[in-house]
C-alpha cells in the first residue's frame, strides 16, 4: 500500500516546527494545514499578501475576498496581517520564511526542481516558486512518485524547465521520504509494504 494524498500531507506536517513561518504551494501541499500537530504553532504565508492563514472555510463562513495564492478560499485568524504582493515577496526573498512545501513535476538526484511549466502547455504564470526555492530556509517537495504514464519523476536529471538548481532538501512521495544528499537520494522512510525493490523499479535517481 502506498500513501494517499492525505497521508502524504500528514507526513509532511511532521516537518513543521513550533514558531515557523511556512509557505504552502498549490495542490497536495495545501492539505498540510489540516494536519498541523498539536502544540505546534506555525504561521502560514501566501505570496498574494497574507500572513496567518486560517483553515479552509465552511459554506457558512466562506468569504470570496479571502483567497490563497492558488485561488482557494480560506479564513483569517485573529493575528492575520494583509499587505501587497511586493511586501510578500520581500519576505520570501529576504529569507524570512523558514520553509516552503511545494508540489513538483520532476526532481533530480541533485535536488534540481521542475514544477512550473510543461513546454507547449498553457500556463497561468510561474507564480512564486522560483522566489521561494531561492529565498526560504528549507524546501520540502510533495508529489506522486510517478506521472500519469507510470514514468519516474525522481530522475538523474530533470527533463522539464527548471524552477531552481540544487534547491530541494526533502521529498515526500506516495512511496516514502527521501533526502537529497551528496551521492543521490537517501531513503529516510518507506510507506507501508513498499520494498526497496518496488522503489528501485520506479526511480531513476540513485538511491542511497
Amino acid at each position: 500500500m502506498t500513501w494517499d494524498r492525505n497521508q502524504m500531507a500528514e507526513r509532511a506536517a511532521k516537518e513543521l516546527k513550533d514558531g515557523m513561518y511556512v509557505n504552502l504551494g498549490i495542490g497536495i501541499p495545501t492539505l498540510v494545514s489540516n494536519y498541523i500537530p498539536d502544540g505546534v504553532d506555525v504561521t502560514l504565508q501566501s505570496e498574494n499578501g497574507m500572513l496567518g492563514m486560517g483553515p479552509f472555510p465552511t459554506d457558512e463562513t466562506i468569504d470570496a475576498d479571502l483567497i490563497n495564492a492558488g485561488k482557494q478560499t480560506i479564513t483569517e485568524l485573529d493575528r492575520t496581517a494583509y499587505f501587497d504582493s511586493a511586501d510578500s515577496f520581500a519576505m520570501i526573498r529576504g529569507g524570512k520564511i523558514n520553509m516552503a512545501i511545494l508540489g513538483a513535476m520532476e526532481v533530480s538526484e541533485t535536488g534540481d526542481l521542475a514544477n512550473w511549466m510543461i513546454p507547449n502547455k498553457l500556463i497561468k504564470g510561474m507564480g512564486g516558486a522560483m522566489d521561494l526555492v531561492a529565498g526560504v530556509g528549507r524546501v520540502v517537495v510533495i508529489m506522486d512518485h510517478v506521472n500519469k504514464k507510470g514514468e519516474a519523476k525522481l530522475l538523474k536529471s530533470c527533463t522539464l524547465p527548471l524552477t531552481g538548481k540544487n534547491v530541494v532538501d526533502r521529498i515526500i512521495t506516495n512511496y516514502g521520504v527521501f533526502d537529497v544528499v551528496k551521492d543521490g537520494l537517501k531513503v529516510i522512510e518507506l510507506a507501508d509494504n513498499v520494498s526497496r525493490d518496488d522503489l528501485a523499479a520506479i526511480t531513476q535517481a540513485n538511491l542511497v
